[in-house]
């Protein structure tokens, strides 16, 4: 499972018997009612087949297809050709912030209207993703943490802020991801040291960041792409603190290893996928009544138990214990990448992660 955790984040960068009934109007009781429901690839696909898809079939009477979804953008211009011929290969997909993003400026996104959904009251307001002029262009599917992590025989206490990256005793003793689209490590600087992300509202701000962000670079003993081999140094002690996933850290230690996840005191790194609808899908009834379906606090609770995701909607909503909630999630507050700069500033952002902090 922690392999396949992994790979469903890098494209990016589960039995439900306790989900209530929907309502459905008679007409979507027949059995020529199908959706084609595109998801990442692997095992996160396999659990979806496995033990939501049949539910919601059974609930609905909604067949479902699902889709593997290649990695990358791939998927993004995949859909946006697509559209272009009036096409859907998914009616509904599940998508990265960044290209939620880059879907709205062709408008390939179809408005979801939340007076048809029963289970919106439950979402976090962070998990509905708009137009700019106020069109739900998606709505939450899963979401994750990336968390400050330490090898237990190396650090008896665990830290309590970001600051502990910054910490010349800590030299030579950390791993950090490698891409500034992925380690949102220009937030984590922003948050712990410059007030909040809003200070990368600016070009200028931004460059302080990233001046701040270069005092860390003594402290870095490796930039890793290859999540395993990090999470394999991490588990040895070679290399015994970094930045990594909560869940799969978590996983690691219930198998014995010497390692914990913190959520330092100014949050945990949340980053999730969308729900979207294709413009070209004809089938926007379906696909309101499955996002909808999705946003139930059950089925959010079985995505958290059997897939290893972090709510999208109130923990108060679910029935998740506070042990099985800890395994995914925070009550802190998270830092919310700022997916924007990743779209309008991407080439500008990367030039200088490389000249400055990388190269």
């Amino acid at each position: 499972m922690i392999i396949n955790s992994i790979k469903r984040r890098t494209l990016l960068g589960a039995g439900l018997a306790g989900a209530s009934m929907l309502a459905m109007p008679a007409v979507l009781r027949a059995q020529d009612k199908s959706l084609k429901v595109g998801v990442y690839g692997g095992y996160f696909k396999d659990s979806f087949d496995k033990n939501i898809f049949p539910e919601f079939t059974k609930a609905t009477g909604i067949a479902i297809e699902s889709v593997a979804e290649p990695t990358g953008e791939a998927w993004l211009v995949q859909l946006e050709q697509a559209a272009r011929a009036g096409q859907a290969p998914a009616d509904v997909s599940m998508m990265s912030q960044v290209a939620m993003l880059k879907g709205q400026a062709t408008d390939l996104w179809t408005p979801i209207d939340m007076a048809k959904f029963k289970n919106g009251s439950n979402l976090l307001d962070r998990f509905v993703n708009k137009y700019p002029d106020g069109r739900i262009a998606g709505i939450g599917a899963v979401s994750w943490y990336i968390t400050l992590v330490t090898n237990t025989d190396v650090y008896k206490e665990a830290p309590t802020s970001w600051q502990a990256f910054w910490d010349p005793a800590n030299a030579d003793k950390l791993g950090l991801l490698a891409l500034v689209s992925n380690s949102f490590l220009l937030e984590v600087t922003a948050k712990t040291f410059m007030g909040g992300t809003n200070a990368l509202d600016t070009e200028e701000g931004i460059l302080k960041t990233f001046e701040k962000l270069a005092e860390v670079k003594p402290n870095v003993r490796l930039w890793y792409r290859d999540e395993a081999q990090f999470e394999q140094a991490l588990k040895s002690g070679e290399i015994p603190m970094g930045q990594y996933y909560h869940d799969v850290t978590g996983l690691a230690a219930a198998d014995g290893h010497p390692v914990r996840s913190t959520f330092p005191k100014e949050g945990g790194i949340q980053d999730s996928g969308c729900w979207a609808l294709s413009r070209a899908s004809q089938k926007v009834e379906e696909a309101h009544i499955f996002i909808d379906y999705m946003c139930q606090p059950a089925v959010q609770a079985t995505l958290s138990r059997k897939v290893g995701t972090s709510p999208t909607v109130k923990r108060e909503s679910t029935d998740l214990t506070d042990k099985e909630f800890a395994a995914v999630s925070s009550d802190i507050e998270p830092i919310v990448p700022r997916y924007d700069l990743y779209q309008t500033k991407s080439d500008w952002l990367n030039q200088k992660w490389t000249e400055l902090i990388v190269g």
